[in-house]
C-alpha cells in the first residue's frame, strides 16, 4: 500500500460511495454510469444537473457525461480511462473504500475474482 494521495476529494469519494452503494438488494454496475437528472426549466432545460462533486470530476477528464441524446429521465455520466485508473488506486485503498460494501466495484475493475456463483 502506498501513501500516495487520493485521487479524489472527500465530497467525491461520497459521491462515488453513494452512487455506487447497493440499492434494493442490487449493486449498481460501474458501467451503467451515474444518473444524472435533466433542467427541467430555465435557461439550462434539458441539460444535465452536474452534481458539485461532480464538476471536479468532469473538470480533471475522469468522467465524461454521455454524448447519446437524453432521455425523458435523464442522461448518465460515466468514468472515462484515465477515471478507471484512478478509481481501482481509490478502491486499493480499503479504508476508503469498504470492500464488503464496493466488493462489485472491485470484481467489475478486476481487483478481485469473480463470486462463486459467477457474478461479476
Amino acid at each position: 500500500m502506498t501513501d500516495a494521495p487520493s485521487p479524489f476529494t472527500p465530497a467525491e469519494r461520497e459521491l462515488i460511495r453513494r452512487e455506487f452503494g447497493r440499492r434494493f438488494g442490487q449493486d449498481p454496475l460501474l458501467a451503467d454510469g451515474i444518473f444524472l437528472r435533466l433542467w427541467r426549466a430555465g435557461p439550462r432545460a434539458g441539460q444535465p444537473k452536474i452534481p458539485k462533486a461532480m464538476e471536479g470530476l468532469i473538470a480533471r477528464g475522469l468522467v465524461a457525461v454521455s454524448a447519446e441524446p437524453p432521455s425523458i429521465l435523464g442522461t448518465r455520466a460515466h468514468f472515462t480511462p484515465a477515471g478507471i485508473e484512478a478509481l481501482r488506486a481509490l478502491l486499493r485503498d480499503r479504508r476508503a473504500m469498504d470492500p464488503e460494501r464496493h466488493g462489485h466495484l472491485r470484481r467489475e475493475l478486476g481487483l478481485d475474482p469473480p463470486d462463486e456463483d459467477g457474478a461479476a
